[in-house]
């Protein structure tokens, strides 16, 4: 524990330092996030609980934008703009938790074949290897084509062939601190495992794992608005990846609909890009020699 709070003591002695609001393009970044979690939040609670039944809808169907419906309908007559805000907290919520689940996995992998050595590092590199080679999409699209549909699918399927390239990083870097002299001098001075893991490895792998956490939510949203794009999403959840979809599923390229189309991939484009300009900043201001 006093090892992560000197970590956050760090990072916000730097923030305050002018660090992080240095870098223009990671502010403007985490202000798009912002405005999106804003919206994450306040959707539920102010879009009416009948707006987005299609039993319920009134309006006719492939409206282009107007007074009534500022991004237009879709082919249910159902706001294409209350779709877009009620599908922001589905796509953020999917990246995040899925991001959490992919470097929680490769954290914990790389510092345990790092620290470890022998047979237990060959038998977890063999296993990232593997899954490394394997390609991540199509391991993802069979997962969730076998597993039953929903979040918690999508959610797992993208953790479970995200987090190889975080246990590579975390294994060198732990690699890295064991070698110094102050590690070295700890365990002669009967430092366990425990206390050279929890004193001197984290607070050194934390603030890497921390920007590699940032741009795997980046991965991960897109991840989902594929496999939600080619069907395999949760079908009782509204995300931008099956806004698309329903738009190629129901012909709105035909019916010219542009306004069905290129919001949700317009907001797919903005966030992702939003989460690597802050994935970068933090790693500019965290490892400022690399």
């Amino acid at each position: 524990m006093r090892g992560v709070g000197a970590v956050g003591g760090f990072l916000a002695g730097r923030v305050d330092r002018g660090g992080f609001l240095a870098q223009r393009a990671g502010v403007a970044g985490a202000a798009v996030l912002a405005v999106a979690a804003l919206i994450a939040l306040l959707a539920p609670l102010l879009i009416p609980a009948d707006a987005l039944d299609v039993t319920r809808v009134t309006d006719g169907a492939w409206q282009p934008p107007g007074p009534g419906h500022w991004l237009g309908t879709d082919h249910t007559g159902r706001s294409v703009a209350l779709l877009m805000a009620q599908g922001t907290g589905t796509s953020l919520f999917v990246g995040l938790t899925a991001a959490v689940l992919a470097v929680g996995i490769g954290t914990l992998v790389g510092i345990l074949s790092g620290h470890f050595g022998g047979l237990l590092a060959g038998a977890l590199l063999r296993v990232t290897d593997f899954f490394l080679v394997l390609p991540a999409l199509v391991l993802a699209i069979a997962l969730s084509t076998v597993l039953p549909r929903g979040l918690g699918t999508i959610i797992l399927a993208i953790g479970l062939t995200s987090w190889p390239s975080t246990a590579r990083m975390v294994r060198a870097q732990t690699l890295t601190i064991e070698a110094r002299p102050f590690v070295e001098r700890a365990r002669a001075l009967g430092g366990g495992h425990t206390h050279v893991i929890g004193r001197h490895v984290l607070p050194s792998v934390v603030p890497l794992v921390l920007v590699n956490a940032t741009l795997a939510v980046a991965s991960a949203i897109v991840a989902e608005s594929t496999l939600a794009f080619l069907g395999l999403g949760d079908p009782t959840r509204i995300s931008w990846g099956a806004m698309l979809h329903q738009a190629q599923l129901h012909g709105a390229v035909p019916q010219r609909a542009w306004w069905f189309l290129l919001p949700p991939g317009l907001a797919i484009v903005v966030v992702v890009l939003a989460f690597t300009l802050v994935g970068r900043a933090l790693e500019a201001v965290v490892t400022p020699k690399r």
